[in-house]
């Protein structure tokens, strides 16, 4: 019952930050005929696949923080235990990336470049966060286990996972 309840406040955390960055990409429409960014309307198709190829990597890390860590994506809400496995055995950020090639799905599907653009921005402000306080941060939670971790597993660019490390089997 107790996964069940952070499985939900994970999905209540997930919508908040998704209508917050749709809602801001919305924002950003206005500069595509000012720009010539507009997509022609067969775009619409490769921005439905990005949307759900995106959301299934930002779901798939959603699970993991909830079974395998016992919390949520949220800083107030994180994870008790290290996650280094799913997605995060690839790169340490995935679910980020998720949600920027969500965005740009969003703006491919609505056929707007400023919108898919806007996924740049997005992934800026997350690279700092990381850099700032999410890193510091598990740094200060897990240690020399997270040391380990970022040694084997890249921030941005997945890679093929270790396999002599316990984490990863």
């Amino acid at each position: 019952m107790l996964k069940l309840f952070t499985a939900l406040r994970s999905l209540v955390y997930a919508t908040a930050f998704a209508y917050l960055w749709g809602y801001l990409s919305l924002g950003v429409r206005r500069y595509d005929k000012e720009f010539g960014l507009e997509f022609p309307v067969e775009i619409m198709f490769l921005g439905t696949a990005c949307m759900v190829a995106g959301g299934m990597i930002v779901f798939s890390c959603i699970g993991s923080f909830v079974l395998q860590g016992d919390g949520t994506p949220a800083p107030f809400d994180a994870p008790k235990r290290l996650v280094a496995r799913g997605p995060y055995r690839y790169v340490r950020n995935p679910m980020y990336i998720g949600a920027a090639i969500v965005l740009v799905g969003f703006g491919l599907y609505y056929q707007s470049g400023s919108m898919a653009l806007f996924a740049l921005p997005f992934l800026v402000i997350c690279h700092l966060f990381v850099l700032f306080y999410e890193e510091p941060a598990l740094r200060g939670s897990f240690g020399e286990e997270y040391i380990d971790y970022t040694q084997r597993v890249n921030r941005w660019v997945p890679k093929s996972p270790v396999k002599s490390s316990p984490l990863n089997s």
